[in-house]
């Protein structure tokens, strides 16, 4: 934690997207850490120690479904939340995949988001998090 608030890192390969989680996640009193791609993401999230993930699951190289792969062999213990504009079976398949793979999974929530939903759902997760 910096400043006692909690860091967020997310990946999407939307620009646009990215800032719009990074905003919520303002909002929501985290400090929102944007990776431009999945070697960044795995850097910072190694050097960092983020309180929480966002991943997308549509992503050029290492898509989502890689990046929980990856958090699961980093025994990520921090919430993990999908946000994807793949189809909610999709979803709902990747998030269970990660609950079985013993990440600690929050969301899912499907593309376009709604900012009142992405709110909620973080702050949800900021109250669960350790000070």
């Amino acid at each position: 934690m910096k400043d006692g608030r909690p860091r967020l890192l997310l990946i999407d390969d939307e620009p646009a997207l990215a800032d719009f989680l990074a905003s919520a996640a303002r909002e929501s009193d985290f400090i929102p850490i944007i990776a431009t791609s999945d070697s960044d993401f795995q850097k910072i999230y190694r050097e960092e120690a983020p309180e929480m993930v966002a991943i997308d699951l549509g992503m050029p190289g290492m898509d989502g479904i890689e990046l929980l792969r990856f958090l699961a062999a980093e025994e990520a213990r921090q919430p993990i939340l999908i946000i994807s504009g793949f189809d909610r079976r999709i979803l709902e398949s990747a998030f269970n995949l990660g609950n079985e793979m013993g990440l600690n999974m929050v969301g899912p929530i499907a593309k376009p988001a709604r900012l009142d939903e992405l709110n909620m759902l973080l702050a949800q997760v900021r109250e669960r998090l350790p000070s």
